[in-house]
């Protein structure tokens, strides 16, 4: 196991190399004194966002010089005001600042401060000690609170509120496992810019479960296995990939890595080598957004997280250890990301690239010739690891030697549990004496602003089904492909059906093969169930992204997150249902793909006290975009395979 190379970006320069590089530490800075020249960072200032401003594709593309921008989203946390800004590096000055009414455009998304506050002042609440202490919790020092987004349910004391709904847990000491404890049927409605409790819901009383779960504890584990040997992997002559600053090359694949605070790793202008030219594939692919809605309709109602806008997934990256969590020959990329001053903040290691040996490539021995030949597969991993809350969350691309690419969000951590009232509950599973893992979805929306072979691209959904007996068909033995050409928005709006195999080709409009058929991608969902709730419910107005599998819309570049700019407590409605709304061709033009994945999660015993990986993911595979298998190149293995 070697630490091959990192890639640090704390470096002092204000230039970037490329306009799509990350923002160093020095241009934070230098925008964060923009934004105090202009007057707009007063004492009570802070920001919930600040990244790059991303410029214009055709800019990139074309080669031409940009303007270098910063986006700041900026609240005065006496006031509740709240402003989307974006500030210029090159010219030094502010370009555009928008005052949002929260009301309709949403709340900011959770401060670093927001928490510390939150439980300090709803430990003084007087209702909120009372109804503990009706439950025997009389020592506050061993209640840890947990403050968490509130939603959007047109409660008249909640208009305009910038607030979170507070949930707590007992801790008995600092080592104790506090999601084993939840105090359940209470909560505590908190407003962040008044900085006080404004309603107690009390609705029942359940014992407090008291099975530790503390899984570093041998009495809780019981005795480390003993009989697992180890296993080195090793390269000796180094890895197979490069890295020029963030340019990313390895077998015939070149991109740009890069990251946010919001999005976590981003990956831009991915493109394939073959017949000695570089063809692109995607401009940018990122996961920007996921909604974690819960499945009690009681008390609970209101727990749905979107842990991307709401609380910026990115920023909570893990700095990520050699054999831990990346194993091999490793390189890893640092991310800076700032706090809620505006000031930068390096995650050593966030982001982990390496290679992984992946079973067999192709395999055949011919019973004519005799001859036997077989390769073995290989992909490049380019990964980081966030931490929200009580989840944690690998976002995994892989890219493979036939040009095949993947995405796989691995999901681990702590359940987000509760009491549970016993019995044969429906909407939670007993995962140890009266403690409950409540049902929920883990739902991710993948951003693919495709390029196959240009920006001129269309999409088609292509089903499978048998053919019934016929004059064409007289054995009934046929298989039949039905290619339906999605040429507008609101027609893309699709949904997965395993059963008729369906999957989505993307293909260029002006490139063909060889056999005189469009080059194309095919995307390969996994058929698992949309947003469950109902459409009348909140979490259906607010996660529109999650009512289908895939969209397809007109390339804006304003048009970056599938529930809009601003999520948290936003009425709903905001992103792409609000994109589709002109419902613009997308036939023959530059278009982007929108993916609904991830698994409804009825926990087992099995997933508590810690949950063993569970992934989910999709695949994009090339559908005549090369002649023939473009992995006939690949070297035997040790030269004698």
């Amino acid at each position: 196991m070697t630490d091959t190379a990192t890639v640090r970006t704390d470096q002092a320069e204000a230039r970037p190399a490329h306009p799509l590089d990350q923002v160093s530490a020095a241009e934070y800075r230098a925008g964060r004194e923009v934004l105090a020249a202009a007057g707009l960072l007063g004492e009570s200032v802070r920001f919930a966002y600040y990244g790059l401003d991303e410029p214009p594709k055709d800019d990139v593309l074309g080669g031409r010089a940009a303007d270098r921008r910063l986006r700041a989203f900026l609240i005065d946390v006496s006031s509740g005001e709240s402003s989307d800004v974006v500030v210029s590096l090159t010219s030094q000055v502010v370009i555009s600042r928008r005052v949002l009414d929260p009301r309709t455009d949403g709340q900011l998304p959770i401060l670093d401060q927001d928490f510390a506050v939150t439980e300090e002042m709803v430990r003084a609440d007087p209702q909120w000690l009372a109804a503990m202490a009706r439950r025997g919790l009389t020592d506050v020092s061993k209640i840890r609170l947990c403050p968490l987004t509130a939603g959007s349910f047109g409660a008249a004391d909640e208009d305009g509120r910038r607030i979170v709904r507070v949930l707590a847990f007992v801790q008995s000491d600092p080592q104790d496992y506090a999601w084993s404890h939840p105090v359940d049927g209470v909560a505590a409605y908190f407003d962040l810019i008044e900085r006080r409790v404004f309603r107690i819901v009390d609705e029942f009383e359940l014992p407090v479960p008291a099975e530790s779960g503390d899984y570093e504890d041998p009495e809780v584990r019981g005795p480390l296995r003993t009989d697992l040997r180890p296993i080195e992997i090793t390269q000796p002559d180094g890895p197979s990939f490069s890295l020029d600053g963030t340019l990313l090359r390895w077998q015939n694949w070149s991109m740009r890595v890069g990251f946010d605070a919001r999005e976590g790793l981003t990956l831009h202008q991915i493109s394939i080598a073959d017949d000695g030219r570089d063809r692109p594939l995607i401009y940018r692919a990122s996961v920007p957004e996921m909604v974690v809605p819960y499945g009690d309709p009681r008390f609970r109602y209101w727990q749905s997280y979107f842990d991307t806008g709401e609380y910026l997934v990115g920023k909570w990256a893990n700095s990520l250890e050699l054999g831990c969590d990346c194993l091999g020959e490793i390189a890893y990329l640092d991310a800076t990301v700032t706090d809620d001053f505006g000031e930068p903040r390096t995650i050593r290691n966030a982001i982990c690239i390496h290679e992984e040996d992946y079973g067999i490539l192709w395999k055949h021995f011919d019973i004519f010739t005799g001859s036997s030949a077989s390769r073995r597969q290989r992909r490049l991993v380019v990964s980081f690891f966030s931490t929200v809350g009580n989840y944690d969350y690998g976002f995994y691309w892989y890219f493979y030697l036939d040009g095949t690419m993947e995405c796989e969000i691995k999901l681990t951590g702590a359940l987000f549990t509760a009491a549970h009232p016993g019995g044969d509950y429906p909407y939670s599973t007993e995962v140890a004496p009266g403690l409950g893992g409540p049902v929920h979805q883990h739902l991710f929306s993948a951003r693919l602003d495709m390029t196959v072979d240009g920006l001129a691209n269309a999409v088609e959904e292509v089903d499978v089904s048998g053919a019934p007996p016929g004059p064409d068909n007289p054995y009934g033995n046929a298989i039949v492909q039905h290619v339906t050409r999605l040429t507008t928005e609101s027609g893309a709006a699709r949904t997965a059906n395993a059963s008729r195999g369906r999957t989505w080709r993307v293909l260029s409009t002006e490139h063909a093969n060889r056999f005189g058929r469009p080059v194309a991608y095919t995307l390969y969902p996994e058929a698992a169930p949309v947003l469950l709730a109902d459409p009348s419910s909140s979490v259906a107005a607010r996660a529109g992204f999650a009512t289908h599998h895939l969209w397809v819309t007109r390339y804006d570049p304003a048009e970056r997150y599938p529930a809009g700019d601003f999520v948290n407590q936003h009425p709903g409605g905001a992103g792409l249902p609000a994109f589709i709304a002109g419902d613009r061709d997308i036939d023959g033009t530059d278009i982007v793909l929108w993916h609904t994945f991830g698994p409804t999660h009825v926990p087992r015993p099995e997933d508590w006290p810690v949950m063993p990986a569970a992934r989910c993911g999709f695949t994009l595979k090339p559908t005549g975009f090369f002649g023939r298998n473009p992995a006939l190149d690949v070297p035997p293995s040790g030269g004698h395979c």
